[in-house]
């Protein structure tokens, strides 16, 4: 994927199993933070959608539609641990990927 240190429309990301980074909303739990999120198929533990990678069977971390804002690739492995890119946190912009009508 080129341009990995940019946000996305979740509607471009992948939904093939690979992780990847995501913007999950400001509610009443807290701020906007990112996560490392997947698309998971339908299984014995839950429903087809996004989950957190820190997911485990049995303890299902889901994301609904409207929780994820935007993604991104992961980082390149040679980047500094302190380099977690900032959760988007503009107003809901569809023309992330630069593309719109």
């Amino acid at each position: 994927m080129d341009e990995p240190d940019r946000w996305r429309h979740m509607s471009s990301a992948p939904r093939d199993g690979s992780r990847i980074l995501v913007t999950v909303r400001p509610s009443e739990q807290g701020p906007a933070e990112v996560d490392m999120a997947f698309w998971a198929r339908a299984d014995q533990f839950g429903i087809e959608g996004w989950r957190a990678s820190d997911s485990s069977p049995g303890r299902i971390v889901e994301y609904a539609e409207p929780e994820l804002k935007c993604w991104m690739p992961l980082p390149s492995a040679n980047l500094s641990k302190g380099s977690m890119p900032s959760p988007w946190e503009e107003d809901d912009v569809p023309l992330l990927d630069g593309s719109g009508i």
